[in-house]
Protein backbone atom coordinates (compact mmCIF):
# COMPACT_ATOMS: atom_id res chain seq x y z
CA UNK A 1 0.00 0.00 0.00
CA UNK A 2 1.07 3.46 -1.24
CA UNK A 3 0.44 6.40 1.40
CA UNK A 4 1.33 10.02 -0.24
CA UNK A 5 1.45 13.28 2.22
CA UNK A 6 1.60 16.93 0.74
CA UNK A 7 4.11 18.75 3.22
CA UNK A 8 4.12 22.36 3.00
CA UNK A 9 7.37 23.64 2.93
CA UNK A 10 8.26 24.63 6.72
CA UNK A 11 5.61 21.52 7.37
CA UNK A 12 7.73 18.84 9.69
CA UNK A 13 6.66 15.09 9.43
CA UNK A 14 4.95 14.00 12.51
CA UNK A 15 6.52 11.32 14.72
CA UNK A 16 4.14 8.94 13.78
CA UNK A 17 5.65 9.81 9.59
CA UNK A 18 8.71 9.27 10.78
CA UNK A 19 7.93 5.92 12.65
CA UNK A 20 6.26 4.62 9.33
CA UNK A 21 9.20 5.49 6.68
CA UNK A 22 11.60 3.45 9.41
CA UNK A 23 9.31 0.62 9.23
CA UNK A 24 9.55 0.93 5.67
CA UNK A 25 13.15 1.09 5.34
CA UNK A 26 13.42 -2.40 7.22
CA UNK A 27 11.05 -4.50 4.81
CA UNK A 28 12.59 -6.17 2.13
CA UNK A 29 11.51 -5.29 -1.65
CA UNK A 30 8.99 -8.18 -3.26
CA UNK A 31 9.74 -7.96 -7.09
CA UNK A 32 6.80 -8.85 -8.83
CA UNK A 33 5.16 -9.08 -12.69
CA UNK A 34 4.06 -5.44 -12.17
CA UNK A 35 6.90 -4.34 -10.38
CA UNK A 36 10.25 -6.65 -11.95
CA UNK A 37 13.62 -5.58 -10.36
CA UNK A 38 15.66 -3.59 -12.75
CA UNK A 39 18.52 -4.67 -15.22
CA UNK A 40 21.34 -2.54 -14.95
CA UNK A 41 20.83 -1.16 -18.00
CA UNK A 42 16.84 -0.44 -17.54
CA UNK A 43 18.63 1.30 -14.30
CA UNK A 44 20.70 3.42 -16.50
CA UNK A 45 17.99 4.67 -18.59
CA UNK A 46 15.83 5.56 -15.58
CA UNK A 47 18.28 7.24 -14.18
CA UNK A 48 19.24 9.50 -17.10
CA UNK A 49 15.24 9.94 -18.08
CA UNK A 50 14.70 11.40 -14.50
CA UNK A 51 18.04 13.65 -15.19
CA UNK A 52 15.93 15.07 -18.41
CA UNK A 53 12.63 15.75 -16.38
CA UNK A 54 15.33 17.63 -13.72
CA UNK A 55 16.65 19.47 -15.80
CA UNK A 56 13.24 20.18 -17.63
CA UNK A 57 11.79 21.12 -14.57
CA UNK A 58 14.65 24.00 -13.81
CA UNK A 59 14.29 25.14 -17.13
CA UNK A 60 10.67 26.01 -16.48
CA UNK A 61 11.07 27.54 -13.24
CA UNK A 62 13.87 29.87 -13.76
Amino acid sequence: MIKKVILDRNQQPTAEQIRQIEEAAKREIIFDEDSPELTPAMEKAFRLAAKNRNTQRKTMIS
